[in-house]
């Protein structure tokens, strides 16, 4: 049978971050607090609370939904939503999860992971499912984003500046220099994503691109981590995915983690020894990857085991 996944549209979501990129912090500082009071967002004495300004509460908000560790939730009877912890957000932030305070680049592969498949953040998603230009500026990254949002929700004005805000945004959070590695700007410096390496200037043209390949904290439990999650989105009960939609499905490990087909490949073949549960085939020049147990449940499983190990 052939594999689909389930089409979901998102809805255009942009410049809710107040301008504010995540910072150093703000995702455990965010979380701690919702748990202490869901309503904290909602309180007059958040911006005391927090020890940050008014909009950067809006801003640590938004961060802590769109990665996916706080969830927002309607108040019967009241106006505003409540925000409560999600399971995710249980694992990761805790004080003993996987890693609290995010000290390892495989924790931030993890909530960039999270935000690419988040309704709430519809620039990051184009940029990394559906931007194919090799070389770009931010320039031509806008215009292709204002055309694409144009074309698919026409209804919907979004305002030519609010999608400049995320584009904006989105280079301020991953862009570094090629050539020496700095972060692009000083208030780049406090943004931790930047560690990822994931975009990166040609030179010192006002060109940039994407770094296909393996990167630090990319360790394979998190690239099958993410192959078992994606293989929950597909449209079919059989457990097994093809190579080629873990390398160019929309929203897969291949695009989001901008990986090559070896770079996935050789991930399972490294946790496929460890793991029976996990295996890879080339069968009739297919290669499939495959899994017999649940894969959230292995998903979860390769995760504690790794977080373990590094005792982060």
């Amino acid at each position: 049978m052939e594999q689909t996944i389930k089409n979901k549209k998102l809805s255009p979501v942009f410049a809710r971050h107040e301008t504010f990129h995540p910072r150093f912090g703000w995702l455990k500082k965010g979380y701690d607090a919702a748990v202490k009071s869901s309503t904290i967002f909602l309180e007059d004495d958040a911006a005391v609370t927090l020890g940050v300004g008014k909009n950067m509460v809006r801003s640590i908000r938004y961060w802590c939904t769109a990665f996916d560790i706080l969830s927002e939730v309607s108040q019967k009877g009241k106006a505003g939503k409540k925000c409560l912890p999600t399971e995710f957000g249980k694992r990761l932030l805790e004080n003993n999860g996987w890693d609290p305070y995010l000290e390892s680049n495989a924790a931030l592969w993890l909530l960039h992971w999270k935000l690419i498949q988040s309704d709430n953040a519809t620039a990051w998603n184009f940029t990394f499912n559906q931007f194919s230009l090799s070389e770009f500026t931010e320039k031509q990254l806008f215009h292709t984003l204002d055309d694409h949002i144009k074309k698919e929700y026409p209804s919907n004005n979004i305002s030519p500046a609010s999608i400049k805000k995320d584009v904006n945004c989105i280079f301020r959070m991953y862009a570094r220099h090629s050539s020496k590695m700095k972060v692009l700007t000083e208030e780049g410096l406090d943004c931790p994503f930047a560690e990822l390496e994931v975009i990166e200037t040609v030179g010192d043209s006002p060109y940039y691109t994407f770094k296909v390949g393996p990167k630090e904290g990319l360790e394979p439990e998190i690239v099958v981590s993410s192959c078992l999650q994606y293989a929950l989105l597909q449209d079919t009960s059989a457990n097994t995915i093809a190579l080629s939609r873990l390398l160019y499905g929309n929203g897969s490990p291949g695009l989001v983690f901008k990986l090559s087909e070896n770079d996935i490949y050789e991930s399972i073949e490294i946790i496929a020894k460890q793991y029976q549960d996990i295996a890879v085939s080339d069968s009739s020049g297919i290669v499939q990857f495959s899994y017999s147990d649940d894969p959230k449940k292995l998903s979860l499983m390769l995760l504690d085991h790794y977080f373990k190990r590094i005792g982060a």
